[in-house]
C-alpha cells in the first residue's frame, strides 16, 4: 500500500509577531503547532509526519510529540535559511513514501477534508494545491509605483497549503531548484508539470500577526461547536 507522508513546516522566525514565536503561541488553550499537527495525527490518510523547526526549538518540538502522543511523528528536524530549504530537509526524513502533503505549521485551522481532497486530486494529476478566489482587485505595480497591469480577478486565486505531490515529482523539483520561491508548487510548475487547483477554505488562514491569532481562535471554537 502506498504511504503518505506529511511535512509540517514551522522553522520561520515570525518577525511580525512582535517578538513572540508564533508556532508556540497559545491558541485556544494549547500551542498553535499542536492544533496543526493534531489534524495530521487524526487523519487516517496520513502515515508519517515530519515537523521542521528552528534549531532553537527542536527540544520544544519533541516535548510536544511526547505530551500529545503524536505516534505518526517520525522526526523533528532543523530547518534551513529559506522555507524551501526547510521543506527539502523534511523531504529527506520521509521513509518510503509515495505521496507527500506539505503544510505551513502556522495554518492551524485546516481540516482533514482539505488534506483528503488534496490527495484525491494529486493521485489523479500528480500535484494539487488548495486556493480561494481573490475578492479584491489586484494591480501589478511598476518599480516607480505606477499601475502596470490589472489582471482579471476571475482568474486569480490565493493559494494555501496543504500542497500535495507525488514524491518523485517534488523531489525532482527540489533537486533542480534554481531560484527562491514562496511555495512548493512553483518549483513543480518550473519543471513543466501541471498543478491541479482545488477549493481551499477561507478559515484556513496563516497566522502571521497577533490579530490573526484572535481570528484563528474564533475559527477553532466555531469548529468545536460544529458551526
Amino acid at each position: 500500500m502506498e504511504k503518505v507522508g506529511a511535512i509540517v513546516v514551522a522553522a520561520g522566525t515570525g518577525r511580525r509577531m512582535v517578538g513572540a514565536d508564533k508556532i508556540f503561541s497559545n491558541l485556544a488553550g494549547k500551542p498553535l503547532l499542536a492544533h496543526t499537527v493534531d489534524v495530521f495525527q487524526r487523519c487516517p490518510a496520513i502515515d508519517q509526519v515530519v515537523i521542521v523547526l528552528s534549531k532553537e526549538r527542536l527540544d520544544d518540538g519533541w516535548r510536544l510529540v511526547k505530551e500529545y502522543r503524536w505516534s505518526k511523528v517520525i522526526e523533528v528536524c532543523p530547518g534551513g535559511t529559506r522555507r524551501q530549504d526547510s521543506v527539502k530537509e523534511g523531504l529527506q526524513r520521509l521513509s518510503d513514501c509515495q505521496w507527500v502533503v506539505i503544510h505551513d505549521g502556522a495554518r492551524p485551522c485546516l481540516s482533514q477534508g482539505l488534506i483528503e481532497e488534496g490527495l484525491n486530486e494529486a493521485r489523479q494529476y500528480g500535484a494539487a494545491v488548495p486556493a480561494i478566489p481573490v475578492n479584491d482587485t489586484i494591480k501589478v505595480v511598476s518599480s516607480d509605483s505606477f499601475v502596470a497591469e490589472t489582471p482579471l480577478r476571475q482568474r486569480l486565486r490565493s493559494v494555501q497549503t496543504p500542497q500535495v505531490f507525488r514524491c518523485d515529482i517534488i523531489n525532482e523539483a527540489y533537486r533542480k531548484a534554481k531560484r527562491d520561491v514562496t511555495d512548493d508548487a512553483t518549483l513543480v510548475e518550473n519543471l513543466g508539470y501541471k498543478v491541479k487547483v482545488y477549493p481551499g477554505s477561507h478559515t484556513n488562514i496563516k497566522v502571521t500577526t497577533p490579530e490573526n491569532l484572535y481570528l484563528a481562535e474564533a475559527f477553532l471554537k466555531n469548529k468545536e461547536r460544529g458551526q
